[in-house]
C-alpha cells in the first residue's frame, strides 16, 4: 500500500449537511492537509517548492498560561511579515455565519471562513486589521498590547472573551517561526500555498491550502486531491492544526516558567 493509498476520517452524512449549511453563508472556504514530518521532504521535492521563494513571518498569539482564550474558542493573534508589515486578527470559533449580528457581517474586516481538512471542519469569524503600533515594540514590551488592535477587534474581544480577562493582561505566546510559499504549481489551475511552520523544539507542520469560494469547494477539493495523489503526496497522515499545536507547546513552558 503507497502512502497515498491510506485510510482516512470520511465525512458522514450529518457532517456533509452541516458543512454545506455553513458554506451557504460563508465568504470563503479554505482547503487545509497536513503532511507528516517523515513525508515532507518528499512532498516538496514532488511539488517542485523553492523554499527561497517563500516569505518569512513571526506568529505571536496571546492567551493565558492555561489557555483561557482558546478554551472559549477565542485566538488573538499578531504577526510579522515580511515585504508586507504587520497585522493583528481577533478570531472566533466555531461560529454559525447565519446567527452573526448583520453589523457584524457589514463591516469589511470582518471574514467568515470555512476551514476544511480530511475529516473535519470548522467556521470561523475573523475581526482582522493592520496594528496601531508597531508589533515588535509591543512585544519588546514597550507598548500595551491592547493598542495593536482596533476598537473593532477590542470591541469583537470583549465581547466573547471570558469576563475578566483584559487584552493587556494576556501572556505572549511565541513566536513561531514561518516559511509561506504562493505558488501555482503545473498541473493545477489553482493557486496553491505552502505553509511550514517551525516550532522551538524542532518539529514543524507543514500544511497546504487552496482557497476557494463557497459553491465550487466540492469541485476544488476533489481536483486538489487528484493532483496531490497524482505527486504521490500522503493524503492520510495524522491531521495537526497549527495554532493548536504552537498554544499548547507555549502554554507548557509559561506553565513551567511559573512553577
Amino acid at each position: 500500500m503507497t502512502a497515498t493509498d491510506t485510510t482516512r476520517p470520511v465525512l458522514s452524512d450529518d457532517e456533509v449537511v452541516q458543512i454545506l449549511a455553513l458554506m451557504h453563508d460563508a465568504d470563503s472556504v479554505e482547503l487545509k492537509l497536513t503532511i507528516p514530518e517523515s513525508a515532507q521532504r518528499s512532498a516538496v521535492r514532488a511539488l517542485a517548492m523553492d523554499p527561497l521563494d517563500a516569505q518569512i513571518r513571526q506568529v505571536f498569539f496571546f492567551d493565558t498560561p492555561d489557555l483561557a482564550l482558546s478554551r472559549a474558542g477565542v485566538v488573538v493573534r499578531a504577526r510579522r511579515v515580511q515585504r508586507k508589515g504587520d497585522d493583528a486578527t481577533v478570531k472566533l470559533r466555531p461560529v454559525v455565519p447565519e446567527r452573526l449580528p448583520a453589523e457584524l457581517r457589514t463591516n469589511p474586516n470582518f471574514v467568515v471562513e470555512v476551514d476544511a481538512m480530511p475529516g473535519g471542519f470548522v467556521c470561523s469569524g475573523s475581526m482582522k486589521g493592520v496594528p496601531g503600533q508597531d508589533v515588535r515594540e509591543t512585544l519588546l514590551g514597550q507598548r500595551r498590547k491592547s493598542k495593536l488592535f482596533s476598537k473593532a477587534q477590542q470591541a469583537f474581544y470583549a465581547e466573547h472573551a471570558p469576563e475578566g480577562i483584559e487584552l493587556d493582561d494576556l501572556s505572549i505566546l511565541g513566536p513561531i517561526f514561518v516559511l509561506k510559499l504562493k505558488y501555482a504549481p503545473p498541473a493545477f489551475d489553482r493557486r496553491l500555498v505552502a505553509e511550514m511552520w517551525l516550532y522551538p523544539d524542532g518539529s514543524r507542520i507543514l500544511e497546504l491550502s487552496t482557497k476557494c469560494l463557497p459553491g465550487e469547494a466540492f469541485q476544488v477539493a476533489a481536483e486538489a486531491r487528484a493532483f496531490l495523489a497524482g505527486k504521490g503526496v500522503d493524503l492520510g497522515g495524522e491531521q495537526e492544526t497549527k495554532t493548536r499545536k504552537a498554544l499548547e507547546f507555549f502554554s507548557k513552558r509559561l506553565k513551567a516558567a511559573a512553577a
